[in-house]
């Protein structure tokens, strides 16, 4: 067990580095420029669709906020998942130059087809969510459970995928999950537990990229 949580563990370790900070701040700015446009266009749409007044307009807002609130909460993996995409090659370097200098380079699939990888990515996850959050009302306890485990495989796969596209193929990259599940699932539910806690989750698209740098080196060194 030790060896399954050793990828996350180097991974956090490492967040003090400049340059996974820095890609820390850009997914935040990137994730607050995100949220503050859904809430502006919610609370606006509100006022154009309830003209009211006085209290009605301010209990109006006060709703429309509070939902908005609990829809970016849901959205963030999915948000996550295109961030990721945007900045896995600048954090996987990080990570390999650190320990893995000897490592030669990345030669995989092209960058057009990891970006859109992670489009699809972020939509795989969304869908995903809105099963959890059926099984979640329906299933009161079970459902809960049902939707972390959904959570975990979402983002713990898609993840891994996309880092091990920079060195293979797509298929490549997929047999080599296959073979390496329960390491990337590991991974995958601590980070989906991290995306639900506020301001924890804002570092899940940099940490969860490390630590799978850190299972696909793994999976390397082993013959994959």
């Amino acid at each position: 067990m030790t060896n399954l949580l050793q990828p996350i563990a180097r991974a956090i370790a490492q967040l003090g580095d400049p340059v996974l900070l820095g890609v820390v701040w850009r997914s935040v700015l990137l994730s607050a420029l995100c949220f503050v446009a859904l809430f502006a266009g919610a609370v606006g749409i509100v006022h154009h669709l309830l003209d009211w007044q006085g209290w009605w307009r301010w209990l109006a807002d006060l709703l429309s906020g509070l939902g908005t609130a609990l829809l970016a909460l849901w959205l963030f993996l999915p948000v996550a998942g295109v961030l990721g995409a945007l900045y896995i090659e600048r954090v996987a370097r990080a990570v390999e130059r650190r320990y893995y200098p000897a490592l030669p380079p990345a030669h995989g699939e092209s960058l057009a087809i990891q970006f859109w990888d992670g489009i699809a990515l972020g939509g795989r996850i969304l869908l995903l969510n809105v099963v959890a959050l059926v099984l979640a009302l329906l299933l009161p306890g079970i459902g809960l459970l049902l939707a972390w485990a959904i959570a975990s495989f979402a983002i713990g796969r898609g993840l891994f995928v996309a880092v091990a596209m920079r060195r293979m193929s797509r298929p490549e990259a997929e047999a080599v999950y296959r073979r390496r599940r329960p390491a990337v699932l590991v991974q995958g539910g601590l980070l989906a537990l991290a995306s639900y806690v506020p301001l924890l989750n804002l570092l899940l698209p940099v940490v969860g990229t490390a630590a799978m740098v850190h299972v696909l080196d793994d999976a390397l060194a082993a013959g994959r």
